[in-house]
């Protein structure tokens, strides 16, 4: 079964992956990074040139530099995000998940707009009482241009 586990501690999972969205279309690093546990891991296998990151303040340091170039115009063009769970499997004081994204931007060196659809595959722990992501690995399904 793709949900399983406590509603109550689902539902605080879905938060942070809610979090994790607002957070970028804010372009928010302390919102966005609230999800992350210290000891976190960010994996990014399609990007070699960017592999993997790990620890809290070095994935948000990454993600806040990544984040420079959307939101154009001051904010009038933010990226549009939208991360929708396909499954919250808990286990305990562990959880397992996959959560799906989509991602609308205009892209600032060509112009165009960029429509990216991803999947994260991720693994949590709950710690005094909050659940973090301890692990996070992306990857792109479908990147449209137009």
């Amino acid at each position: 079964m793709a949900f399983t586990g406590p509603v109550e501690d689902r539902l605080a999972i879905r938060e942070l992956m809610d979090t994790h969205a607002h957070g970028v279309m804010s372009k928010d690093p302390q919102l966005w990074g609230s999800i992350w546990a210290e000891d976190a891991f960010w994996d990014l296998p399609e990007y070699p040139d960017l592999g993997g990151f790990t620890g809290k303040e070095t994935i948000v340091a990454a993600w806040t530099a990544s984040m420079e170039r959307y939101g154009l115009d001051d904010m009038s063009k933010p990226m549009i995000y939208f991360m929708q769970p396909g499954s919250i499997e808990i286990d305990g004081d562990h959880a397992k998940t996959v959560a799906y994204t989509i991602e609308i931007f205009d892209d600032p060196e060509t112009g165009k707009r960029t429509r990216t659809t991803g999947r994260y595959d991720d693994e949590l722990e709950k710690r005094d009482g909050r659940w973090l992501f301890t692990r996070r690995s992306y990857r792109s399904i479908l990147n449209d241009v137009g």
